[in-house]
């Protein structure tokens, strides 16, 4: 499987402070690539470097096998995107921005216009100026431009702001079908850990400007920890229970009234039969997966850069 786009040693200066931080980053054709990190991580400033829209002050991009240049110009009419909050003309309607796009980007095809509208859930607007369309709104009419003349690769950076859990379902809806169906290529940057977690074939964390995780969801989903969590009123005595009678070490007091038990040799039936008879009151006790969030907490954290 080819990279769509590829990063080697990519870094950014401003003002003598590294934004960004010697980024390898591959993206595979036709998937989605979810970019995770905390707002102020470097998202947006790789993005705008995929997009010549900031020079890098070292390191090489590479977008379809060509290394990107300052006067590279026709890569991008393969490229549809959203940086930020997207800008139209708002005393237009939202068919006369893309008709104005289209025109600009050398497309003359007005059924792309009824379909990108379409996809977006934006067709009962025609005599709507986009003054009036809520953020939502703007955010769809934004990926509608992105998506009009079909690119080959989609960068969007914080598409789902603005929209209600409908919106975002709907999305993610329609960004699963522009992958299957259309074969394009998604970089989507969010911190929305649920949502890309839902979506994403691949995902990339970054923080502090360092890409320090880069892997496959299927693979992060094989790590993902197996763990038995454990609320009590008594969180001592079930602690002492847990390490001096059952003689486990592999556990955690997550707060007042919660431990999560990492050691799988005992049952949870065996657990709880054992805190039973030592008079410790169990409110629950549950076999869990890590999830995604917790596993970026746990890398943000760490923060060990990616190789």
């Amino acid at each position: 499987m080819s990279y769509i786009v590829n990063t080697t040693h990519l870094t950014k200066q401003f003002e003598g402070k590294e934004v960004v931080s010697n980024v390898n980053m591959k993206v595979k054709q036709g998937q989605i690539y979810g970019f995770l990190g905390p707002n102020g991580a470097g998202k947006t400033t790789i993005m705008r470097m995929l997009l010549n829209l900031v020079k890098p002050s070292s390191g090489e991009i590479t977008l379809f096998g060509q290394k990107l240049t300052p006067t590279s110009y026709e890569v991008f009419k393969r490229i549809g995107s959203i940086i930020e909050y997207p800008v139209f003309y708002d005393k237009l309607t939202a068919r006369e921005n893309l008709e104005l796009h289209c025109q600009y980007m050398g497309l003359h095809n007005r059924k792309a216009i009824d379909e990108a509208l379409e996809l977006v859930q934006l067709t009962n607007v025609d005599g709507k100026a986009v003054s009036h369309f809520s953020l939502g709104m703007k955010q769809r009419l934004g990926i509608a431009r992105a998506i009009a003349t079909k690119p080959e690769l989609l960068i969007l950076d914080e598409p789902i702001n603005g929209l209600d859990p409908v919106g975002i379902k709907e999305l993610r809806g329609l960004f699963s079908l522009l992958s299957k169906q259309y074969g394009m290529t998604l970089l989507i940057s969010s911190h929305i850990l649920g949502e890309i977690e839902q979506i994403a074939d691949t995902i990339g964390v970054i923080s502090g400007g360092r890409l320090i995780e880069e892997c496959a969801m299927n693979d992060l989903r094989g790590r993902h920890t197996v763990y038995v969590e454990l609320v009590t009123t008594n969180i001592k005595k079930a602690a002492y229970v847990l390490e001096h009678i059952l003689e486990l070490s592999n556990f955690r007091i997550i707060n007042d009234s919660m431990i999560r038990i990492y050691e799988t040799d005992l049952s949870q039936a065996e657990v709880s039969k054992t805190l039973i008879m030592n008079d410790i009151e169990i409110e629950s006790i549950n076999k869990r997966h890590t999830t995604l969030e917790e596993y970026f907490l746990q890398l943000i954290e760490g923060g060990q850069a990616h190789a």
